[in-house]
């Protein structure tokens, strides 16, 4: 939703659960926790505010904030939504992506070939030209022989045959070489290197099957899934912890293991790592400006846009509260026109969280042992996985 639609004010609170009471003093939110399968508003959906050349225009004018970026920054401190969307100068058509915001476009039904090079298996710099050459390649391919669900997409992919080749294993990549989570020379130069070679490439192979060229060809999407199939780390994303519980239900109660990040356990084990010395998104929650600015720096080499999540503290901690909400503020609305989107994550802000940072040396000692918590989910509301 644009920042200046009618409806605004109200959208940034839709998925406030804990002010949406059910009966006296008992919320939503409340339930949510308790249950996870409890119905709450736009449960199972990412929702995100759009802010145009307007919204700079009105910052550079007033020299403030307008109230309803400052309760934008307010809400995602406290439950993680919505996200921010920005599109600026001649990107301001490209709002139709999804919160995440690793796929830009001004055309509905669009769609994107998406891609992701493993960075911490490429040695050299002639890895990199040979597989980002390859990569692209694959990925126009896959535009002439994907199969799409109706004949306006069939359409607008050949209009635009918008390619998506990103990374996964960065922060695997920043570690081997000893180096801290921000950009550096030699990322720089390997970031640009594959950009090159993804437009040189893309645009040698369209031409000779006489097809349009693609109208972007880098992004960064989700790498989760793939990123644990590799062995490596998910996106751009600091790994989440060295040492983390594991929550899940079986039956109706929650239960939990302890686990050692097998991406943090090669790495300690392999470079004479200290888990200490590794920087992870826990650890960043207390200083957003250097994820902010990874991101930002990273954008720079990327022509649509960066998914990636931005972990806090728990909202009422002394790194997440009321008194940060303008310094937050004002950094985010800093870094906006280097940044495509941005999404965030407090810790606990959602009932059901399946990963919490515990101790390295506790989880080495306790790994795969099962613990059960206290609270039944079914203890108050039923239904869902209760059966009612």
């Amino acid at each position: 939703m644009n920042w200046q639609h009618a409806d605004a004010s109200e959208f940034l609170k839709e998925k406030d659960w804990d002010h949406q009471l059910i009966h006296e003093g008992y919320s939503v939110g409340d339930a949510k926790r308790d249950n996870f399968d409890y119905p709450a508003p736009l449960d199972m959906t990412n929702i995100s505010v759009n802010y145009d050349d307007d919204f700079l225009n009105t910052v550079y004018d007033t020299g403030s904030l307008p109230e309803v970026f400052v309760e934008n920054v307010r809400q995602a401190m406290k439950t993680g939504e919505p996200g921010f969307s920005f599109n600026f100068g001649d990107k301001s058509n490209e709002t139709l992506r999804n919160a995440c915001a690793e796929v830009t476009s001004a055309d509905d039904s669009d769609v994107c070939n998406l891609g992701s090079l493993n960075l911490a298996n490429l040695a050299t710099a002639e890895e990199v030209r040979d597989v980002a050459d390859l990569a692209t390649k694959f990925l126009v391919c896959g535009t002439l022989r994907a199969e799409l669900p109706y004949q306006k997409v069939y359409s607008i992919r050949e209009k635009n045959r918008r390619l998506g080749l990103g990374y996964m294993g960065v922060h695997e990549w920043l570690l081997q070489r000893g180096y801290s989570y921000e950009m550096n020379p030699e990322l720089d130069w390997i970031l640009d290197s594959v950009l090159e070679t993804a437009r040189s490439s893309a645009r040698q192979l369209c031409s000779k099957l006489s097809i349009s060229h693609p109208a972007a060809h880098t992004s960064v999407a989700p790498t989760g899934t793939i990123a644990l199939l590799a062995g490596t780390t998910s996106g751009i994303e600091p790994v989440y912890a060295t040492a983390y519980r594991r929550r899940f239900l079986a039956g109706n109660r929650w239960q939990y293991t302890l686990h050692v990040d097998s991406v943090a356990k090669q790495l300690i084990d392999s470079f004479d790592l200290k888990p200490e010395e590794i920087e992870t998104s826990s650890d960043l929650a207390d200083n957003p400006e250097k994820r902010i600015a990874f991101q930002a720096d990273f954008q720079e080499h990327i022509e649509m846009a960066i998914s990636s999540t931005l972990n806090l503290p728990a909202w009422g901690s002394e790194a997440n509260n009321e008194s940060q909400v303008m310094h937050l503020a004002n950094l985010i609305a800093g870094y906006a026109p280097r940044l495509r989107g941005l999404t965030m994550y407090p810790d606990g802000a959602r009932g059901g969280q399946p990963l919490t940072p515990v101790p390295y040396e506790s989880a080495v000692w306790g790994r795969g042992e099962v613990h059960e918590e206290a609270n039944d989910v079914c203890a108050i509301t039923g239904g869902g996985s209760c059966g009612v």
